[in-house]
């Protein structure tokens, strides 16, 4: 029986989640799910504050009642939620650190209760790549560390704690993202290892993840010659269908990462890429932030002919359908939502976060010396995951400008991503210099020459970080 166009089309806007340009809901989301649109992302440049996303989520709700409505919420460094002041998270990195699995859990919920309050179903987290390179670009202090059976054990109390609360939660970047150098919204990484050592490292995290219930995994733009040595993660059916429907028994939503990177659809474009990862197995397409309507259009336009050629099979196209659909039913969002939860106390915390710090013996003779301790931010670019969110000391007042720090101050310089090339230690070297005790803050996961890491820039652990170097807010 030949299905019709229409028919298609349904069945194709059923597998998409596009993002969207603007904070209020475009026209064309309202249509598209009225015409089957399974779901949307929202990005940190959706969102302007808690009252303005709040309303946003309330017009998706009301025009869109059944949509999947997504977020990248991990904690710590990547959010979106608190994109314009920062995450009231500590993150994974820190969580590893201190190694308590119900510390780990309750970040988890808190983070899900949050999610559910604003009526937001699917949290695109955890990360559980293990950060087995410390040069990685991209991963870092987003991993729960660079053990595997460390990071499998946070994985699955994070599922529990996103999904005890009736939000569904996301593993990600299959099979692992963790061993690169190359962060695939700019290039196609490819990871090199045998395959013992990929089943035992990086496979580790996931077995765990299916193991707590996970209901989705978003796959990786990376290339695991291991498994198939042409094709990236997301459109590799020896990836997606052998290694994780197969080897792995994974029977929930298979999520592609944003098409949008160039990992993804730098020789192809987005559309291209789209029937390529639906072919491969992945169910729901992320096509990235910002998709704009005619972006959309096309994708569905290529999904639809490809169908219809027979190039993408009718029958994976409806699985996908189903599956997604299943997702949304089992994971609907709750008549009460936006009644508690948008602003989660930092109470639990309990002062705990210093503990996980790595603290050098230069830090312990700079707290012992005498002046005014002061912190000097110095500015470091992010990567696209993390986008521009407020991080570090001077996310919550803690920090002074070079130019000000006061004759015989003492000085903590504080950075992320502190490569050998970073300006930090050229500031640094001014102000010993000038005669100032001086140490560098590593506000990231550690790259070697730091004196104190925090591994994390969120607001609650550089409020901790402030506490332990005895500076109050300005």
């Amino acid at each position: 029986m030949t299905t019709s166009r229409e028919a298609l089309r349904r069945l194709a806007v059923g597998t998409l989640m596009p993002g969207f340009v603007g904070t209020t809901v475009p026209a064309w989301v309202e249509r598209e799910y009225a015409a089957g649109l399974a779901s949307v992302c929202l990005y940190g440049a959706n969102v302007v504050g808690p009252d303005q996303l709040a309303q946003l989520c309330a017009s998706l709700r009301s025009a869109a009642p059944g949509l999947l409505v997504a977020v990248d919420e991990e904690g710590g460094d990547v959010t979106r939620l608190h994109y314009p002041t920062g995450s009231t998270q500590p993150g994974n990195a820190l969580l590893g650190r201190l190694d308590d699995t119900a510390l780990t859990r309750d970040s988890a919920s808190a983070i899900g209760r949050e999610l559910a309050a604003y009526g937001i179903n699917l949290d695109l987290a955890p990360v559980v790549d293990v950060n087995s390179a410390d040069e990685n670009p991209v991963i870092g202090a987003r991993s729960f560390g660079a053990d595997a059976s460390h990071v499998a054990r946070h994985s699955a109390a994070y599922v529990t704690g996103v999904q005890s609360v009736g939000v569904a939660a996301c593993a990600k970047h299959f099979p692992g993202h963790g061993d690169t150098v190359t962060d695939s919204h700019h290039a196609l990484p490819r990871v090199h290892v045998e395959a013992h050592v990929l089943d035992a490292r990086e496979l580790e995290p996931f077995r765990a993840a299916i193991e707590a219930g996970v209901a989705c995994i978003m796959t990786s733009h990376v290339v695991v010659s291991a498994i198939d040595a042409e094709r990236p993660a997301t459109f590799s059916p020896a990836v997606l269908r052998d290694v994780l429907r197969g080897r792995l028994g994974f029977d929930g939503v298979i999520v592609s990462d944003a098409l949008d990177m160039a990992g993804a659809s730098a020789e192809t474009g987005i559309p291209e890429a789209a029937v390529r990862a639906l072919v491969a197995g992945c169910d729901l397409l992320c096509l990235g932030s910002e998709t704009t309507e005619e972006c959309y259009l096309a994708v569905v336009e290529a999904v639809v002919e490809a169908t219809a050629s027979g190039r993408l099979p009718v029958a994976r196209l409806e699985d996908a359908v189903a599956r997604v659909a299943l997702l949304s039913k089992y994971f609907g969002v709750k008549a009460e939502f936006g009644s508690e939860g948008k602003r989660e106390a930092r109470g639990w915390l309990n002062g705990a976060l210093v503990e996980g710090f790595e603290v050098g013996d230069a830090v312990r003779a700079w707290l012992d010396a005498p002046g005014q301790p002061v912190i000097v931010q110095v500015a470091s670019d992010p990567n696209l995951a993390v986008g521009r969110v407020a991080w570090g000391p001077r996310a919550v007042g803690l920090t002074t400008e070079e130019a000000d720090v006061p004759a015989g101050a003492k000085v903590a310089v504080a950075g992320r991503g502190l490569s050998a090339g970073h300006p930090l230690w050229v500031v640094a070297d001014r102000l010993r210099a000038q005669g100032h005790p001086t140490i560098v803050v590593d506000c990231g996961w550690p790259r070697g020459g730091a004196d104190l890491v925090t591994f994390g820039g969120s607001v609650v652990v550089a409020e901790a970080l402030g506490r332990y170097l005895g500076v109050p807010p300005r």
